[in-house]
């Protein structure tokens, strides 16, 4: 099972402290990650993504899928959906943790100059990790994939 956490902030600087406090996390196995991003959303409501060059332990299966869901969570939204394969993972993820409540959620957090750490853990040391992010005071969204869900969005996405 993995926990997708999306931890939102109003202060761009707040999200870059925060988001480089959970590499550090991982490198004190606090965290064991499958996926890390921070996503900003400028003044005009363009989205960017910066990842870490590396995430130790990473698969390629593990970071597609959490590609995919960056993707789905962030970009999807405002698109025309093309092909019956997005569909199909729209479908899949609406029967996971990811169903449209959790999106619109997470789309809610994210205002123009707003920005987001975004999450995906294999393990988490919860009461450490809530202590470690506590002073960048951001608004969390938590939902977990069990290891079925995981496994069909990842042979859909390869199937797509």
């Amino acid at each position: 099972m993995s926990d997708l956490i999306v931890i939102g902030y109003d202060n761009p600087e707040n999200a870059r402290q925060a988001y480089e406090q959970v590499q550090r996390l991982q490198q004190d196995f606090v965290v064991d990650l499958r996926g890390l991003a921070i996503v900003d959303v400028d003044a005009n409501g363009k989205t960017h993504v910066d990842t870490p060059q590396r995430i130790i332990g990473t698969s390629a299966a593990g970071g597609a899928l959490f590609g995919l869901l960056l993707g789905l969570l962030f970009f999807v939204p405002g698109m025309v959906l093309l092909g019956g394969a997005i569909g199909a993972l729209m479908g899949r993820l609406n029967k996971s943790g990811i169903n449209a409540e959790f999106r619109n959620r997470v789309e809610h957090l994210l205002e123009p100059g707003h920005s987001a750490v975004v999450i995906m853990a294999l393990k988490i040391t919860e009461d450490r990790f809530a202590n470690a992010m506590r002073p960048f005071n951001g608004v969390i969204l938590k939902t977990s994939l069990s290891e079925s869900d995981e496994k069909e969005l990842a042979e859909e996405l390869a199937a797509a």
